[in-house]
């Protein structure tokens, strides 16, 4: 990136309200504690992409450097979400030239993989912003009004073009998400390596340093695991009793409530995502642009070539 760098400096002005502003849903639900919860549910579903599980265990990062890997992620959707518009950009291309040094072949098919194709970008795109809407709904305030629900998705399928995946293939709304996990389900597999992913992200293992997000991890993951149907947890072999399933969303619930001022979801996620809680922190300091204003990603990347 050119002109920011992470960490976050909460001194730095704002520039633009990025794509969606103030009063968007997207500001809303990617800021809220329940977020935390979603990212966990999206980073597992991910593994049931057998070509994004070929690149994340063949690249190592999440057992190497679980907490870089995974704040690196978090902090791309909510840089997308609510930073200005050209941080986002400089951020996802950013990330594309990462992504793309991220090809190799599929042990079980044989096909060749490659972290930026737009069908295994979508998968990722589709369950991220799905699962933290569905935390949202779950833990936090509850469904967003059929009015904010309906921008929700559109604004989904804008952040869309951040990424390789066309937006005419992004779900722009509930249904058409339905839809778009009914069409996925069949290609749709574990295998050892799948599996192994997922239990990791869901409980990640202890050792120097990651102590904050082995703790946090299993603390999540009681939530996370309570949002998924049943198919998902019997195909990545984590399910859990009903019983839990009923007694852990009142618990999840009340510390939601306890973690929602940002000064509680800084010190929450400091220890565990430092980079996260940068952005979030500036995105608070920050609630007012130098000049007020939603651009599109193709009007932000024309104004970056242009600088």
């Amino acid at each position: 990136m050119s002109t920011r760098r992470w960490p976050f400096d909460p001194a730095l002005t704002r520039r633009d309200h990025g794509f969606f502003g103030p009063d968007s849903p997207s500001w809303k639900v990617w800021t809220h504690p329940t977020a935390l919860i979603g990212f966990q549910r999206a980073v597992t579903l991910e593994h049931f992409d057998p070509m994004l599980t070929a690149a994340v265990a063949d690249a190592d990062g999440i057992y190497t450097d679980p907490r870089g890997r995974l704040d690196g992620t978090l902090s791309y959707f909510l840089v997308v979400a609510v930073g200005d518009s050209r941080t986002a950009v400089e951020t996802s291309e950013l990330l594309m030239r990462v992504h793309a040094r991220a090809t190799g072949i599929e042990p079980i098919s044989g096909k060749r993989y490659g972290a930026n194709n737009p069908d295994s970008q979508l998968w990722i795109h589709v369950t991220g912003w799905h699962s933290v809407l569905k935390a949202y709904e779950m833990f936090g305030p509850g469904p967003l009004s059929p009015a904010d629900e309906d921008r929700y998705w559109a604004e989904c399928v804008v952040a869309a073009e951040l990424q390789t995946c066309s937006p005419a293939d992004v779900p722009a709304s509930r249904q058409a998400v339905r839809e778009y996990f009914e069409r996925v389900r069949p290609r749709l597999c574990t295998s050892e390596r799948a599996q192994r992913g997922m239990h990791y992200l869901l409980r990640t293992e202890g050792g120097r340093g990651r102590w904050p997000l082995w703790a946090t991890s299993r603390m999540l993951a009681p939530a996370t695991i309570a949002t998924l149907p049943k198919w998902m947890r019997v195909l990545g072999d984590f399910d859990q009793p009903a019983a839990l399933d009923r007694a852990v969303v009142p618990a999840a619930r009340a510390v939601v409530r306890a973690t929602r001022s940002p000064a509680a979801m800084q010190a929450v996620l400091g220890p565990t995502l430092p980079v996260t809680r940068s952005v979030l922190r500036w995105h608070f300091a920050n609630p007012v642009a130098e000049i007020p204003e939603t651009v599109t990603p193709a009007e932000a990347r024309e104004r970056l070539r242009s600088a």
